[in-house]
């Protein structure tokens, strides 16, 4: 008797989106949305309003909102070390 090893057997989800082209922006997305979760904890953990914070921050509580939305990845970097910043933090990029 022989045991049929199923197609995606030790396949991870890396290889898959790698497979279909969408690695990048998966990648993308998630850290996109770590950083907005990572503020929002932050801005929690100071009791800062939406409203503080983009004052802080020098900027529009629309703009704000587009850094604390997973689904909005055009916000620049600049933008992203205000608001990292504002809670007392700093952004830390490398290659890999």
């Amino acid at each position: 008797m022989t045991i049929s090893k199923h197609p995606n057997h030790g396949t991870t989800l890396e290889d898959v989106l790698r497979e279909d082209g969408n690695l990048e922006a998966a990648t993308a997305y998630a850290v996109k949305r770590v950083i907005a979760w990572q503020l929002e904890e932050e801005m929690a953990k100071r009791h800062l309003t939406k409203t503080a914070m983009a004052k802080l921050m020098d900027t529009s509580r629309k703009q704000l909102d587009r850094v604390l939305s997973p689904d909005d990845g055009n916000v620049t970097l600049e933008t992203l070390q205000r608001a990292a910043k504002a809670v007392g933090r700093t952004i830390k990029l490398e290659l890999a």
